[in-house]
């Protein structure tokens, strides 16, 4: 079977690891749950029948709905084209700003936001995806004359998982994505890493603190007293 890859490149993404985290995969289990999806490299790499995947990050779930369904997909490729087209260092700037009028900016079509969110994401430095307290992304320019925005294999391949299989998209809190998961699913947790340092994590203006990494481990823990497969990355602090 022919797998997807991650369409954007993601801070902690794991698929350079993919091989070290599929050793502690369960070797049966029923729904897979990733509650900070992410890039979703060990979501294409399982291409589970059943899963349910989540973000906190509105625009990326915004991507993935995109993708999955048919019209808004062909639309947020013929977006990226123009943007490839029409790329430079200004045009780079005005496309980032969309998102400083915020009413403007929530009447934008969602295709619309999708391949803007790819684009910045392929455009900027180092494939960061950081906004600051208003929520607006603030990544500079990465100086290329030329982009290549996406890989229309492998988004068909993504296309086509999402909708052959029983996948169902969330943009919500990590804990409320994971209240229905039973005894033997799998839950694989991939947050924003604990660190005492200026480690980056603000993919959304409320970051993910200290506070936040205490009620993950006593999820963590929940779910496993209840019978659920649990695997965590992070940093060991």
């Amino acid at each position: 079977m022919i797998k997807g890859k991650p369409f954007v490149k993601w801070a902690g993404g794991k698929r350079q690891i993919i091989d070290k985290l599929k050793i502690y995969v369960p070797d049966e289990f029923d729904t897979y749950y990733e509650p900070f999806v992410g890039g979703g490299a060990l979501l294409f790499e399982l291409s589970c029948k059943k899963a349910v995947i989540n973000d906190c990050n509105e625009e990326l779930m915004n991507v993935f709905n995109c993708i999955k369904d048919e019209n808004k997909f062909n639309k947020m490729c013929s977006e990226l084209n123009h943007h490839e087209v029409n790329h430079s260092e200004e045009y780079y700037y005005e496309i980032r700003n969309k998102d400083r009028d915020k009413i403007k900016f929530k009447k934008m079509a969602d295709y619309k936001r999708a391949a803007r969110t790819i684009y910045l994401n392929k455009a900027c430095f180092n494939g960061l995806y950081r906004v600051n307290s208003k929520n607006e992304f603030n990544v500079p320019f990465n100086k290329k004359d030329k982009v290549n925005t996406y890989d229309g294999q492998n988004l068909s391949i993504i296309h086509s998982y999402l909708n052959f299989n029983d996948v169902k998209i969330l943009n919500v809190d990590f804990e409320e994505s994971v209240k229905e998961a039973k005894k033997g699913d799998f839950i694989y947790f991939d947050p924003p890493y604990d660190s005492d340092t200026t480690t980056f994590n603000s993919y959304t203006e409320d970051g993910f603190g200290k506070e936040e990494q205490y009620r993950l481990a006593r999820v963590y823990k929940e779910l496993a007293d209840k019978g659920c497969y649990v695997m965590l990355s992070n940093h060991n602090t």
